[in-house]
């Protein structure tokens, strides 16, 4: 492959928001998003400044250099040569393929490097957008004029396509809340500049044109579920799904550009949202034929839409429900308290129980404090082992000075746990279960057809005495944080670049 765009050169008054006064230092929204971009994709990054640059804004800038890995430079010299010359002995590397960003205001500099064979962005704050026009033809003295810093990246991606064979490489527009954006792209999945298997990834912004951007992208890979604003629950499951108004944009821009890939479509991750949906949807694991002594299947349940009813300890019962049950809320992402859970060990105590309604009322199964974490990337499955909540009589004796009152907790924050002593017994009599891998990938590769989704996680635990694999969570796009880098980074990349060609071929 081609080298692409080797390192970028940003002046200094291109990152800051308009401040005559000098006296305070403001970045521009996109800039620390942008840094941290870079500095993932292993592009080298330079802020240079002139001299007399407000001292706020330089101290912010030396703050910042160290931890998102670029140099800070004072550029004095107006000729062409020196100021290559000082940005390539600082990277400590031969002349680099530069892109070199400047703010309207100082257009001046640019002219100074007109003949550095660099690509110069002029950053122009007003005035019509230019996003969807942008063609770099190549040349010497050439530039590129934009209105914001989001543009960058698709100018990157666009120059380093250029440069390798544009046939082989796509680009994945991506959209997901920015904590989750940055915990993949510090393991390098998301990088600007091509993979070993031909991908390059840019983020999708919301301040530029959506139709504009996906022009520029062969596939979108997107977080949907971070996109919820609300969800309105229905009778029958005819539930309500409220995105963002810039994720309702993106979905009406997809579905008149349909040459555009949905790497998974958006209507695909609606049973993640719903776990009633998921628990009916697991109840089909049971019609899976295999040679194991073993099944795998969804726990026991029952959705209730009141804590109040009267034959409530009937109907548990009717559901083969036995206590103690665990109790979720019926949404199970994209919203404040959609992991507000309880473990409820009186029929008495569901009355006023705070756990969102509807909800769903589940088996809690006894699995040895152990949970297995599953990660499905297209073809590749992996999985990690995690402690767990103990077993029913534990937790029963770690609620015993309460009353046997129900525990409520946050699953994103903290698990009930047993005291050290009693984790310890536990693990001890777990019956040496251990867990049939090719069952569980039976069951995956059924759940990846029935969902029809190409990234997607499940927890499982194996049930005391018989050996079941319960599936007792489904969720779309996991971290797969716990699988090692080299593993699973790799294999995302396959999967998505699999999932692309299909739609391709089509």
């Amino acid at each position: 492959m081609g080298s692409g765009v080797t390192g970028v050169l940003l002046e200094a008054s291109a990152l800051f928001t308009e401040d005559d006064t000098g006296k305070a230092a403001f970045l521009r929204p996109s800039a620390h998003s942008l840094l941290r971009r870079l500095r993932y994709s292993k592009i080298l990054t330079a802020i240079f400044y002139e001299p007399g640059f407000p001292a706020p804004k330089v101290a912010l800038l030396e703050e910042m250099s160290g931890r998102n890995m670029f140099d800070c430079l004072i550029l004095v010299s107006s000729s062409t040569e020196d100021i290559v010359r000082e940005v390539t002995s600082a990277w400590g590397t031969a002349r680099a393929n530069c892109v070199i960003v400047v703010s309207g205001q100082k257009e001046d500099i640019s002219q100074k490097l007109k003949n550095s064979g660099w690509l110069t962005v002029i950053l122009r704050t007003s005035g019509e957008g230019s996003f969807k026009d942008f063609e770099y033809s190549g040349r010497e003295n050439s530039s590129l004029v934009i209105n914001k810093l989001e543009e960058l990246p698709f100018i990157i991606c666009h120059l380093n396509k250029k440069a390798n064979s544009m046939e082989n490489i796509l680009v994945v527009g991506y959209v997901m809340k920015p904590s989750r954006e940055e915990d993949f792209a510090k393991r390098g999945a998301l990088p600007l500049c091509p993979t070993a298997n031909g991908l390059m990834f840019v983020p999708l912004s919301y301040e530029l044109p959506v139709a504009s951007q996906l022009q520029q992208v062969d596939g979108v890979l997107h977080k949907a579920t971070d996109e919820i604003v609300g969800v309105e629950m229905g009778y029958a499951s005819d539930n309500k799904v409220i995105f963002s108004a810039g994720l309702q944009e993106l979905q009406r821009c997809i579905e008149r550009q349909t040459d555009c890939c949905v790497i998974d479509q958006f209507q695909n991750i609606y049973p993640v949202i719903d776990r009633e949906k998921i628990q009916q949807i697991l109840v089909g694991l049971e019609s899976i034929c295999t040679k194991s002594p073993y099944k795998t299947r969804g726990p026991h349940f029952l959705k209730i839409d009141s804590f109040e009813e009267p034959n409530l300890e009937s109907r548990l019962l009717e559901a083969n429900l036995s206590l103690p049950n665990i109790v979720k809320p019926q949404v199970a992402c994209g919203v404040a308290d959609a992991h507000s859970m309880a473990i409820v060990f009186k029929v008495d105590d569901y009355k006023g129980l705070n756990v969102p309604l509807p909800a769903v009322v589940q088996e809690y199964v006894d699995h040895s404090s152990r949970l297995f974490k599953f990660y499905v990337l297209g073809e590749k499955i992996f999985y990690a082992i995690k402690n767990s909540t103990p077993n029913a009589a534990t937790l029963m004796s770690l609620s015993e000075e309460n009353y046997l009152k129900p525990i409520l907790f946050d699953s994103l924050k903290s698990l009930p746990v047993a005291t050290e002593n009693k984790q310890l017994c536990n693990k001890d009599h777990a019956g040496n279960q251990e867990i049939d891998l090719e069952l569980v990938t039976d069951a995956a590769n059924w759940l990846g057809k029935i969902l029809e989704l190409t990234i997607f996680g499940f927890d499982l635990v194996i049930q005391e005495g018989t050996g079941d694999h319960v599936i007792v969570d489904l969720n779309y796009l996991p971290s797969f944080k716990e699988v090692p880098d080299d593993v699973a980074v790799p294999a995302f990349w396959e999967a998505i670049k699999r999932r692309l060609e299909l739609k391709r071929n089509k």
